[in-house]
């Protein structure tokens, strides 16, 4: 994608730099693992010195400002491509969720503020809070992926951290059917129910109606994240002439604020940071 690079750790400090004088208040990180640390127990999941937790010791360090979103999930650390063991051709949500609890706790130590399951697991929250709360992190917040679909575009995310060429099938059977939007009231409940801080809508712009809906039904924080595929799309056109860069960027997230959003994940950050502070 055009303008998105993985970074090692040693260079992570150059990119936030830019995001942290324009008052960006939060970063997501998500892992690139190298395929010989990939196996089917996502077992460096579990490496309190893997990259996700390497990355959060350095920069809250180096920007303590800054609040650190850490991804829960198994999918960058697996051989086979899945958010969860494989057991006789199914995910084992349960023994999944044993390893999403110590995940979270690692990341914590580290020094992540919100832990952002995006694993689709059921009772993920419950147990994830319970956990972080046994290890004395009671203030850590949990952002809930609460209402995530089997989606055709987190295509070019897959290929950046190498879990869209390693999938074994697909992951219908734990993501929610894009045509399905009673689904995702049912789900935003129960991980409210279960401790969730705030929700994440993903994908995004697909899914505003999705959006709303939470918002009006629970009036809790609702996050959107713009995928790979939608920023993809708009930077596609840009390039061919077709769109106005500045204009499609700020007028796609206007659209998630005015569904309801209270914040957005986007890979355009730093570029409407610094259309909006001209």
């Amino acid at each position: 994608m055009p303008g998105v690079f993985r970074s090692s750790v040693s260079g992570l400090a150059r990119h936030v730099t830019d995001a942290a004088e324009l008052g960006i208040p939060a970063i997501a990180l998500f892992p690139a693992i190298p395929a010989a640390l990939k196996d089917s127990e996502a077992s460096e999941a579990l490496n309190p010195e893997n990259l996700i937790c390497s990355a959060a010791r350095l920069l809250k360090a180096e920007f303590p400002q800054i609040a650190l979103i850490g991804d829960a999930a198994l999918d960058p650390y697996t051989d086979h491509g899945h958010d969860g063991l494989i057991r006789e051709g199914y995910v084992a949500n349960d023994e999944t969720l044993a390893m999403l609890v110590k995940q979270s706790v690692n990341q914590a130590d580290a020094g992540i503020d919100i832990i952002a399951p995006s694993d689709m697991m059921d009772g993920r929250i419950g147990a994830i809070r319970a956990g972080l709360d046994a290890a004395g992190h009671i203030h850590t917040r949990l952002m809930s992926y609460a209402a995530k679909y089997a989606s055709a575009f987190y295509g070019p995310f897959r290929d950046a951290i190498g879990s869209g060429s390693a999938l074994r099938g697909d992951k219908k059977t734990y993501q929610m059917d894009p045509a399905n939007a009673e689904e995702a009231l049912h789900e935003v409940a129960q991980d409210l129910s279960e401790g969730a801080d705030m929700i994440m809508v993903k994908p995004g712009m697909p899914y505003l109606d999705i959006i709303r809906r939470v918002k009006e039904r629970f009036e809790v924080p609702v996050f959107a994240y713009q995928v790979s595929g939608e920023y993809a799309m708009i930077m596609a056109a840009v390039q061919n002439g077709w769109l106005d860069h500045d204009r499609a960027m700020l007028e796609s997230l206007i659209a998630f604020k005015r569904a309801g959003c209270s914040g957005i994940l986007t890979y355009f950050a730093i570029e409407a940071a610094r259309e909006l502070y001209k």
